[in-house]
């Protein structure tokens, strides 16, 4: 399967397993599948970044944020798919090809997100990856750890 960056994935339990990391989101919630994730593809591994459902619990954090650092970059609430959305950039992981389940669609269609957003959560990505090189890691999940598993298979 080709992935490509502002398209919607499932990820595979296979994933989930093999890290076995508390801080990724939870596998299943309430008999429904895995959230899905949107995909930014980097030069050998692939990015996914979480999408949930509960904007006004969210919406609470980054207003929060918001009052405290006067910006929150680290979660985004769009539209996506004709309806709101979070976008959880805190919550972003690698991981590489073999661990893609499938595109998300809805009644068939598969689920792009709009080249402005797109270019969005790609700034605020990139601005949280050049923090975390400077020593200050917003992200919840060990992305060095994560990261360095994967490109391990990839050898």
């Amino acid at each position: 399967m080709k992935v490509e960056t502002g398209y919607l994935y499932h990820i595979k339990d296979d994933f989930f397993d093999r890290i076995n990391d508390k801080s990724l989101m939870i596998n299943h919630e309430n008999g429904h599948s895995r959230s899905s994730y949107l995909a930014i593809k980097d030069d050998r591994i692939l990015w996914f970044i979480p999408l949930s459902t509960k904007v006004d619990k969210y919406k609470t954090i980054i207003e929060k944020k918001v009052k405290k650092f006067g910006s929150c970059k680290t979660i985004l609430i769009k539209k996506i798919a004709d309806r709101e959305s979070v976008i959880l950039i805190q919550n972003a992981f690698p991981t590489i090809e073999k661990y893609v389940k499938s595109k998300h669609t809805i009644d068939g269609k598969v689920v792009r997100i709009s080249d402005a957003v797109k270019r969005e959560i790609l700034d605020d990505f990139q601005y949280m990856l050049s923090l975390k090189i400077e020593g200050l890691n917003l992200f919840f999940t060990d992305i060095d750890k994560i990261k360095e598993i994967i490109l391990e298979e990839l050898k």
